[in-house]
C-alpha cells in the first residue's frame, strides 16, 4: 500500500488510518494510493529531509475478480500423500501434499461451467514445497485438456500467489506443479486454493456518450459525463436545485458507440465528504439500438460502501447500450442518485465474419413473404428468415437452421435477434445449439436454452469450440402462438480471445514472482526484469535501509521465469535510469536509492556498483552516447527537487567508463520543464524526459514537454532550445525512433496524474543540419498515458496499455486492446486485447523474434488491485495467416561477421529472396521510457550469389555502439527472426 509521501509496511497495508488533507480515511488492501511521492528524508541538496504535502488516496472503479463458491467441488491427485480436497475446506492448516517427484499436478472439478479468470495459490506453512515454475490447463471433459491458459513462477515466500487468465468458460481446472521454488524438496503442497471468475474486465470508454434522466448542472458542475471520465473526485448527480427535484427513478444510460460483449458493471459512489445520492436498488438493461431494451438483465441493491467500487455481473448480452436505473437511495435521504465512476464489463465484440457463409433450413417460407434462410445472415434487422406456413398446414416444430462457415474456426457463442416486432409470431423460446466439424457428426452445445419472448437481441455463450458448422434448433415458439420459427439475424461469436485477422494474437499469461516495473532486454533474448526491495511493493522512507533489489529472469523460448534478490550493489533500483553500455552492460542510476549506479554484465551475469552520481535522482531518465558515455538529466521524485528557481538543481551530468559521473552546470534542465498542474508539480516537472541521442554526441529532448532542446556533454554542457513539439505537455506519454531521425510521439496528459489522456500522434523529424520539425498525424483511437509504445521490425510502432485519465495504481480507464501505427499511412489500426491491464509500472519489449513482450503494472503494497505479476507477448499481423496459424517466414541462414564497426559492411545470406533489412537497437523499458529502442532501415545492395551487402550508419551518433538485432523481411513484411550483431569496435 502506497500514498504519495508514505510507503507502508506489508504489515501496515492491510488497514491503515493516516490524516488525508485533514480527513481521517481508513484504507484496505483492495484499494490503491495515488502517485509515487519523493523520499521524505533525502540525504543531500539543500532540500534534504523536505515534507512533500500529502494527497488523496485515489479508490480504483474496477474491483477485481473475486473467488467463486465451492460448493459441491472437488480435488484430486490420486498419488497425494495427503488429501488434495484439503486445499478446498477452507482451512489453512490442513494441506495437499504431492507424492515424490515433478511435476504434480492437482485437478479442480467444479461441477458446472464457470467463467474463469483466475485463481489464487495459498502455500502451506513452512518453506518446503512452495510451488515454484507452475502450469494451468482447463478442460470441459476432464479428459481433454486445452493448452496452457497460464504459466510461470510464483515468489518463494508465504505470500497468497494470484494467476490470471483470460476469461473463460469451463468445468475442470488442472494446477501443474513443474518445480518446487526453492530446490528444497521434491514435492509440493497447497494450503488453500480458489478459482476466480465472474467478472469481465473493463471495456475502454473512448470515444464513449452518456445520458441521464436529471443531471446538475445550476448548483454545482455534475453533468453524467463525470460518471465516465475516468476522475473519481468528479460525479454526476441528478438535478436538485430545482423546487422540487425530480423524484426517482433515475436512468443514465452509457452509449459505447459499437457493439460489445457486455457482462456487468462497476459502479463508484461519489467521493466527496456527501454521501447523497448513494445508489441503493437498481435494476439493468441493455440494448443494441437504444429503441428496443432487453429483458431486465440485473437487479439488488448496492451497499452504502463509499471508497469501494460495486460490481454487478450478468449473462454476457451483445449490446452497445447499457442503462443504470436508479431505483432507490442507499439512505433513504432525497429523491437523488449520484455516482462518481460507472465502468462496463465485457469484451470487444468477438463477432466472426460472416464473409462466405452459407445457411440452410429444413424450412422457410417461400410463397407469401421471403422468409429464406439466407435473410438470417443478410445484415438487416428489417428482413428476416421464417419456416414454411403456406401452404397450410405449417411445418410443425422443431425446426433447424444451419451455417456453414465455410472453414473450421475457434466459435464460443450465437447471437440471435427477433423479427422486427410489428408481429410477434415465430419467436423462438426453447432451442438447441449444435456444432459440428464435418456437417455429418454433431455436438450439443446448448441443450436446453430459452430465449424471452421479447423483440431484444439475445445472446448465448458456451465453451469455446473448434466448428465449421453451426445449428440452431428452435424447439418451442416462446408464445406458443403457433408451429413457427422466425429470425432477423443470426451471428456467431468468436472464443474469448481467439485470433482475429489482422489484429494479432496475445499469448496466455506468465506469471512473475514479482511486479515487472523495469526491464532490459539481454543479447541471449532473455528478459531482465526487477520491482523494488520487495516483489510488490516500495519504501523511500529511509533508502539507507532498502539496499537490494528483486529481479527476475524470463527466458521466452522455454517460459521459464528465474528469480534472484540483488544484495551485491546496496542499491534499491526503483524508479532509476536505465541506459545499455556499447558492450551490452546494463547501466541502472538513482531511483530509490538515488545516487547509486549499478551495472549488470549479462556475460557474466554478474552485478557491480559503479560510481556514485553527483546528485540523487529518481524518475530521471538517461542516455547512450555514440562516444559510449551517458546523459542524464532531472529526476526530482527522489534527492533534491529540482524547479525554476535553480534550488536543489537537477541538471545534466554525465558518466564516462572510467571516471565516472561529470556535473554538467551548463546542461540546464529548466527550459525542459512541463507545466504540471498538480499541486506537487514541482518534484513532476522534470520526470521522464524523452531522449534521443544524436550526431556530435547530442542529445535531443523531445519531450514530455511541449519544449524540446539540444543538450551537449562537452565541457560544462549546453542548453539549446529546439523548438515546441506542438499540442500539449504529454506526461507519461511515450515516443519511439522509428526509422533514421524520425520520431513518433505518443499521447500522454498535461500533468501526471489526475489528467486527461490525449490520442495525439505527433512525427518529430529531425533534419540534416539539426532542426527538429514536428507535425501532427492520425491520433490513436484511444486516449492513452502509461502507455508503452515499441518499434517493430517493418517500422511500424505497437502502443500498449495505458488509461485514459492519467491515475497511477489504478485500472479504472485502462486500454485493454493495442494499436498498430503504419509509418506508410500514417494511421492506426486496432489490435487485439490483451488480459491484463498494463498502466502505471508497466513495460514492453521487442523480443528478437519479431514478438513484443509487455508485462507488469502496481507495485502498490500486498492486496492492491493493481498489481500485476504477469507478462503477456503479443503476436503481430504479421507473423499469422488470416486463420490465425503461424505464417512462413524467412530466415537469415549466414552472416559475415556477428561485429561490425560504424560504416562497415555485412553480408547476409537467407533461405529466399527478401526486399528490406532493418536493425532495432535492444531495448530497456520503465515508466514508459525506452531511451535505448530505435531502429534503423538499411538498404541492402545484392551480389552475383544472391547475398546481400548491408553498410551500416558511420555515424554513431545514429548507429549507437551497442547489441542490434538485425531483420531480414520479405516482400509481404513477414520479419525473420534477428541475428544479434554488434555495432562498434
Amino acid at each position: 500500500m502506497h500514498l504519495r509521501g508514505h510507503h507502508w509496511s506489508r504489515a501496515a497495508a492491510t488497514a491503515v488510518l493516516c490524516v488525508l488533507t485533514g480527513t481521517a480515511v481508513v484504507l484496505h488492501q483492495q484499494q490503491s494510493g495515488s502517485a509515487e511521492a519523493p523520499p521524505t528524508g533525502a540525504a543531500d541538496g539543500p532540500h534534504a529531509g523536505h515534507i512533500r504535502p500529502e494527497a488523496e488516496a485515489v479508490p480504483v472503479a474496477v474491483t477485481t475478480a473475486a473467488p467463486l463458491p465451492r460448493t459441491g467441488w472437488t480435488a484430486t491427485d490420486p498419488t497425494a500423500q495427503s488429501p488434495a480436497s484439503n486445499v478446498l475446506d477452507n482451512d489453512p492448516d490442513t494441506s495437499w501434499k504431492s507424492a515424490a517427484g515433478l511435476p504434480r499436478t492437482i485437478t479442480i472439478d467444479t461441477r458446472n461451467r464457470i467463467a474463469l479468470s483466475g485463481l489464487t495459490y495459498r502455500p502451506s506453512a513452512g518453506a518446503n514445497g512452495r510451488i515454484g515454475q507452475y502450469s494451468v490447463q482447463i478442460s470441459d471433459n476432464g479428459t481433454t485438456w486445452s493448452a496452457n491458459v497460464a504459466t510461470g513462477t510464483f515468489a518463494d515466500d508465504e505470500v497468497v500467489k494470484t494467476i490470471t487468465v483470460s476469461t473463460v468458460v469451463t468445468r475442470f481446472v488442472r494446477l501443474t506443479a513443474i518445480g518446487e521454488a526453492g530446490g528444497r524438496v521434491n514435492w509440493v503442497s497447497a494450503a488453500e486454493i480458489n478459482l476466480l471468475g465472474g467478472t469481465d474486465p473493463a471495456l475502454p470508454r473512448t470515444g464513449w456518450t452518456v445520458t441521464a434522466d436529471s443531471q446538475e448542472t445550476a448548483k454545482q458542475p455534475a453533468a453524467a459525463i463525470n460518471a465516465i471520465d475516468g476522475n473519481t473526485k468528479s460525479f454526476w448527480h441528478s438535478a436538485w436545485s430545482s423546487n422540487p427535484p425530480k423524484p426517482l427513478p433515475h436512468w443514465i444510460t452509457i452509449d459505447m458507440h459499437k457493439i460489445n460483449l457486455v457482462s456487468g458493471l462497476s459502479y463508484l459512489p461519489r467521493q466527496d465528504t456527501s454521501p447523497n445520492g448513494m445508489i441503493g436498488k437498481y435494476r439493468v438493461e441493455t440494448s443494441v439500438n437504444n429503441t428496443v431494451w432487453s429483458p431486465v438483465v440485473a437487479t439488488g441493491s448496492f451497499s452504502s460502501t463509499k471508497r469501494t467500487a460495486q460490481s454487478v455481473t450478468f449473462a454476457p448480452q451483445i449490446a452497445r447500450h447499457v442503462r443504470l436505473t436508479a431505483l432507490t437511495e442507499a439512505g433513504n435521504r432525497g429523491p437523488w442518485t449520484s455516482a462518481a465512476e460507472i465502468n462496463v464489463l465485457g469484451r470487444a465484440n468477438p463477432t466472426l465474419s460472416r464473409t462466405g457463409w452459407t445457411i440452410s433450413a429444413d424450412s422457410q417460407e417461400t410463397k407469401n413473404e421471403d422468409g429464406r434462410a439466407i435473410r438470417a445472415i443478410d445484415g438487416p434487422y428489417a428482413t428476416f428468415y421464417h419456416s414454411q406456413y403456406t401452404p397450410a398446414p405449417a411445418k410443425p416444430l422443431p425446426h433447424m437452421l444451419t451455417i456453414n462457415m465455410g472453414k473450421v474456426q475457434a466459435v464460443g457463442g450465437m447471437w440471435m435477434m427477433p423479427r422486427p416486432s410489428a408481429s410477434k409470431n415465430g419467436r423462438i423460446g426453447t432451442y438447441k445449439i449444435q456444432t459440428s466439424l464435418d456437417g455429418a457428426t454433431w455436438t450439443t452445445r446448448i441443450g436446453d436454452g430459452k430465449f424471452a419472448d421479447s423483440a431484444a437481441l439475445q445472446t448465448v455463450v458456451f465453451p469455446p469450440v473448434d466448428a465449421k458448422y453451426v445449428r440452431l434448433i428452435a424447439t418451442s415458439e416462446a408464445g406458443n402462438r403457433g408451429p413457427w420459427t422466425s429470425v432477423a439475424e443470426l451471428d456467431v461469436l468468436g472464443a474469448s480471445g481467439s485470433v482475429a485477422p489482422k489484429r494479432g494474437m496475445w499469448s496466455a499469461p506468465v506469471g512473475f514472482p514479482l511486479v515487472p516495473v523495469a526491464a532490459a532486454l539481454l543479447p541471449n533474448g532473455k528478459v531482465l526484469t526487477w520491482s523494488a526491495y520487495k516483489p510488490d511493493a516500495f519504501s523511500n522512507a529511509d533508502p539507507s535501509v532498502h539496499t537490494l533489489t528483486m529481479t527476475a529472469t524470463y527466458d521466452p523460448a522455454t517460459g521459464v521465469v528465474t528469480q534472484r534478490e540483488v544484495t551485491e550493489t546496496g542499491h534499491d533500483m526503483f524508479c532509476p535510469g536505465i541506459s545499455v553500455l556499447p558492450d551490452g552492460r546494463v547501466v541502472v542510476t538513482g531511483g530509490n536509492t538515488n545516487k547509486k549506479t549499478s551495472i549488470y554484465d549479462p556475460a557474466t551475469d554478474a552485478w557491480t556498483a559503479g560510481a556514485d552520481m553527483t546528485v540523487g535522482r529518481g524518475y530521471q531518465s538517461s542516455v547512450t552516447l555514440g562516444n559510449g558515455q551517458i546523459f542524464t538529466i532531472g529526476g526530482s521524485w527522489s534527492g533534491p527537487v529540482g524547479g525554476t528557481d535553480g534550488v536543489g538543481h537537477k541538471g545534466g551530468e554525465v558518466w564516462s567508463a572510467g571516471s565516472g559521473w561529470r556535473a554538467l552546470p551548463g546542461a540546464d534542465v529548466t527550459p525542459m520543464l512541463t507545466a504540471d498542474a498538480n499541486q506537487l508539480g514541482d518534484y513532476r516537472k522534470d520526470n521522464h524526459a524523452w531522449l534521443f541521442a544524436w550526431s556530435g554526441n547530442k542529445v535531443l529532448q523531445a519531450g514530455p514537454s511541449k519544449k524540446m532542446n539540444w543538450y551537449s556533454v562537452d565541457g560544462d554542457g549546453s542548453t539549446e532550445s529546439a523548438g515546441t513539439r506542438g499540442g500539449d505537455d504529454a506526461m507519461n506519454g511515450s515516443a519511439v525512433m522509428y526509422d533514421t531521425g524520425k520520431i513518433l510521439t505518443l499521447g500522454g496528459a498535461p500533468s501526471y496524474e489526475q489528467s486527461e489522456a490525449t490520442a495525439d500522434a505527433r512525427v518529430i523529424t529531425i533534419n540534416a543540419d539539426r532542426t527538429v520539425s514536428s507535425r501532427a498525424v492520425g491520433s490513436m483511437a484511444n486516449t492513452r498515458s502509461f502507455q508503452n509504445s515499441v518499434v517493430l521490425p517493418d517500422g511500424k510502432v505497437l502502443v500498449v496499455g495505458g488509461e485514459n485519465f492519467a491515475v497511477p495504481f489504478s485500472d479504472n480507464t485502462a486500454v485493454l486492446s493495442a494499436e498498430l501505427w503504419d509509418p506508410v499511412s500514417e494511421q492506426f489500426t486496432t489490435m487485439a486485447s490483451m488480459a491484463v491491464p498494463r498502466n502505471y509500472h508497466s513495460i514492453a519489449l521487442l523480443l528478437p523474434d519479431g514478438r513484443v513482450f509487455s508485462a507488469g503494472g502496481g507495485l502498490c503494497g500486498p492486496g492492491c488491485a493493481a498489481n500485476h505479476f504477469d507478462g503477456q507477448t503479443f503476436t503481430p499481423p504479421y507473423l499469422l495467416n488470416a486463420d490465425g496459424t503461424a505464417a512462413s517466414r524467412p530466415s537469415i541462414t549466414s552472416i559475415s561477421d556477428a561485429t561490425v564497426a560504424n560504416g562497415g559492411k555485412v553480408t547476409v545470406t537467407t533461405d529466399r529472396a527478401v526486399t528490406a533489412f532493418s536493425i532495432v537497437r535492444m531495448g530497456t523499458a520503465t515508466h514508459t521510457v525506452d531511451t535505448d529502442q530505435r531502429r534503423l532501415s538499411l538498404a541492402p545492395s545484392t551480389g552475383n550469389d544472391g547475398a546481400y551487402t548491408l553498410t551500416i550508419p558511420a555515424d554513431n551518433g545514429v548507429a549507437i555502439p551497442g547489441n542490434w538485432m538485425l531483420f531480414a523481411l520479405d516482400a509481404k513484411g513477414v520479419p525473420s527472426v534477428a541475428k544479434i550483431i554488434h555495432i562498434g569496435e
